[in-house]
């Protein structure tokens, strides 16, 4: 009887399977490069098991950007603020991103016993949303003793260090585990105000008791997170062809686009009162608390219970400056510098400043479930809960006027109050109360035959929102005066998700593979932070896909073409009237977003020691029913491309192993991508390039260099600001725009230890 492991490139698997979502909203995690998804079989035909829910991929750790949080998955949809879904023990590790941000009070770390990725269909299943999600488990107690840690640096002076204890408290299966993170980093410039741009501190203890007779355990864990983080931008020169030139006074990546004092001056939106926020410190800092409790037993009857209940309390503050335009000031303009008074002419950059004082948030969530082996299914059946309370949540806003430079200084001018600030609260936000899902699902992975399986899931969702908003406009200068500018949110709604995923093998090492997806949304209490009753109609997106794979000893490939449609995305913009740009007009939209594509991902190891993953998709993301009115004309932007969508994405990922040395790379191509609505505006193409090599001394030390952008490029992304009815880009070469970008050549060392 012949007996074949089952060989497929997990990247390809999880990719392969969202071809055409593209490219949305950063430690490296030595895992390996693609898993192997194993099964056996008695007939020794290789096929693709459904059975694995997770994927260790090191890649989706390596962020461009930054060093505090994961990569964004490319799923062919916008960016959004909070990125990734990230999952610890099975419960998101913040109910929703803003504006409490994951990274806030996760970071990749020791005391993490396994992280990976799970897939589009998984996360459909367990949690009814769209995407990827990181998965995480806690350390827990170890019945022997272990110590592990990492420290990190880095040639700009980062400092990371993280470390574990766990071992045993008595004989009777009661264990312990303690664990330490503390991050201070600079990232790669330098601030006016402070040395560091993050500076993230994680502490863990629990208690874990194993049960007798191998039947499972039970864990019980506190975490205390504290953590600030600054983003800044840079300032580049627009050119054809969508390139970006570096200025002789402003390096990217090298120099701080963010004001020299790190103050800004705000007006709160209840009591009316004027004040200062820092960029960081206490008046940008999260703190929360979390006590969880989880872990499995395993019943007589042989089912498997695994449960997972967690208490988040946390304190959410947040202080944030978006650029939004430049312009040029001559001597007629009356700008001064607010700091010394002199008069100032050159560029000037207009800045929108946004703080949210201390706000309490509360998060509620448990997950149990049951799983066992009936003949060849694989059944799980679970209950998700999940509450979330935050307590007037403002978004208090001003917009001030800076120099054009490192460190900018600033500039007091014709519009502006005695100290530099203006339109106090335009465009300011609120919204308070509670949110409740309450979900059952279940998952069936059923191997049909030698040849066929099939895996399919169902997720049915209650959504319950409870809270306050206002309908008062925003207007400049404004506060909430009286009660009765507040409303009632009432709102429940049903939703469903779920998947369907079949594999068939038409021979030894070929066959064919379907997928169906499906999941449902409504609006979050997040929705009604503006002064407009929003669309609460279901936003829906189905997806379907059809594939082929083949696997040999030496290559697992997988190509798969995908359709994806979603309906009802909501978007406001601050249009500029294109025939009198001293006109502006703001527009809410309501829009679909449709892509079709193919990927093809395969890894090739040609000889001992040496492996290559090579990732390819083609896609093409367009906007449907998106029309709308402004300045008296009526505009028309169906068919035209996603902004900051690549049409097409590579990933090259080379890997050496020989004795006790390993060597890798990893190459992300992004075409070109587009900055404003019409798409006559758009960022040349960009390469993200990382390499390393890690040397193990024994089988406690390791030694690790990672080089972050060894090509040293130049990219830019994002939007143009003002350009949304642009049709013409000639008037924008030359120009100064500011932008998102990749690090600059970054150096970064490691030491792990494992006893």
């Amino acid at each position: 009887m012949r007996k074949s492991l089952t060989k497929i490139s997990a990247l390809g698997l999880m990719l392969s399977f969202a071809t055409v979502f593209g490219q949305e909203k950063t430690d490296s995690l030595a895992v390996k490069t693609a898993i192997n998804a194993a099964a056996k079989n008695e007939e020794g035909v290789k096929t693709v098991t459904t059975s694995s829910k997770e994927d260790n991929n090191r890649n989706v750790m390596l962020n461009a950007a930054n060093n505090t949080s994961p990569r964004d998955v490319n799923i062919g949809l916008p960016s959004t603020v909070g990125g990734i879904t990230i999952l610890e023990n099975d419960l998101p590790a913040v109910y929703f991103f803003w504006p409490e941000l994951p990274n806030k009070t996760w970071r990749q770390s020791v005391s993490l016993e396994k992280t990976g990725l799970l897939k589009m269909d998984q996360l459909a299943n367990t949690m009814g949303d769209l995407g990827f999600a990181v998965n995480s488990y806690s350390q827990t107690g170890t019945k022997d003793f272990k110590l592990k840690g990492k420290f990190t640096t880095s040639t700009f002076g980062w400092l990371q260090g993280d470390v574990n204890v766990s071992g045993p408290i008595s004989k009777n299966g009661w264990t312990y585990t303690v664990g330490a993170f503390a991050n201070f980093d600079p990232s790669t410039y330098k601030l006016g105000f402070t040395r560091n741009v993050d500076e993230t501190k994680i502490f863990r203890a629990g208690v874990t008791k194993y049960f007798n007779d191998d039947k499972g355990k039970i864990s019980i864990q506190y975490k205390y997170a504290d953590s600030y983080s600054i983003t800044n931008y840079a300032v580049f020169q627009y050119g054809q062809e969508g390139k970006v030139t570096e200025l002789d006074n402003f390096r990217i990546g090298r120099d701080s686009y963010v004001v020299r004092d790190g103050q800004i001056k705000m007006k709160d939106i209840f009591s009316g009162q004027t004040y200062w926020a820092n960029m960081d410190g206490n008046d940008s800092r999260n703190t929360s608390h979390n006590i969880d409790i989880f872990g499995n037993y395993l019943l007589n009857n042989g089912w498997n219970f695994k449960f997972s209940t967690r208490a988040h309390f946390a304190t959410a503050k947040s202080s944030n400056i978006i650029p939004l335009s430049i312009f040029n000031a001559d001597a007629t303009s009356g700008y001064t510098i607010a700091s010394t008074g002199q008069a100032y002419t050159g560029a000037v950059g207009t800045q929108l400043a946004m703080h949210t004082p201390s706000t309490p948030i509360t998060n509620i969530a448990g997950r149990f479930s049951l799983n066992k082996q009936l003949g060849n299914h694989n059944v799980t059946v679970g209950v998700l809960e999940q509450y979330y309370n935050i307590d007037k949540f403002t978004s208090n806003r001003s917009f001030f006027f800076q120099t054009t430079e490192p460190q900018p200084q600033r500039l007091i001018g014709p519009t502006t109050d005695a100290d530099g600030f203006y339109n106090y609260n335009a465009g300011g936000e609120f919204h308070s109360g509670t949110e409740n899902k309450l979900s059952v699902y279940g998952t069936d992975e059923w191997k049909v035959s030698d040849n066929f399986n099939l895996s399919y899931g169902l997720h049915l969702k209650n959504q319950i929102l409870d809270g306050e908003y206002s309908l008062t406009p925003r207007t400049v200068g404004f506060n909430f005066t009286d009660p009765s500018q507040f409303n009632q949110i009432n709102q429940s709604f049903f939703q469903i998700g779920g998947s369907l995923n079949a594999t068939y093998n038409i021979s030894k090492n070929f066959g064919v593979i379907a997928n169906a997806l499906y999941t449902e949304e409504n609006r979050r209490l997040e929705s009604y932070s503006q002064a407009f009753e929003p669309n609460t109609n279901k936003i829906k997106s189905p997806l379907g896909a059809l594939g082929i794979f083949w696997n040999t000893d030496y290559i697992q490939l997988i190509s798969q073409a995908t359709y994806l449609k979603k309906n009802n995305n909501l978007n406001r913009y601050n249009l500029v009237n294109p025939a009198n740009t001293t006109q502006a007009q703001n527009v809410t939209v309501y829009y679909d977003i449709q892509t079709i594509g193919l990927t093809t991902d395969f890894v090739v190891k040609p000889f001992k020691g040496f492996n290559l993953h090579y990732l390819l998709t083609l896609q093409n993301p367009v906007y449907k029913k998106f029309n709308f009115n402004a300045f008296g004309t009526a505009y028309d932007y169906n068919d035209n491309n996603v902004l900051g969508v690549a049409k097409v994405l590579m990933e090259i990922d080379p890997s050496y192993m020989i004795d006790k040395w390993r060597f890798w790379a990893s190459f992300r191509y992004f075409s070109k991508q587009y900055a404003n609505l019409t798409n006559a505006l758009y960022f040349a193409p960009r390469w993200e390039t990382f390499g390393g090599v890690s040397y193990t001394v024994n089988k406690n030390i390791n030694l690790g260099a990672t080089v972050i952008n060894f090509l040293n490029q130049r990219g830019a992304s994002g939007t143009i600001n003002g350009a949304e009815l642009i049709t013409d880009a000639n008037p924008y070469y030359g120009k100064l725009l500011t932008g998102t970008y990749i690090m600059p050549l970054t150096g970064q060392f490691s030491v792990s230890f494992n006893f």
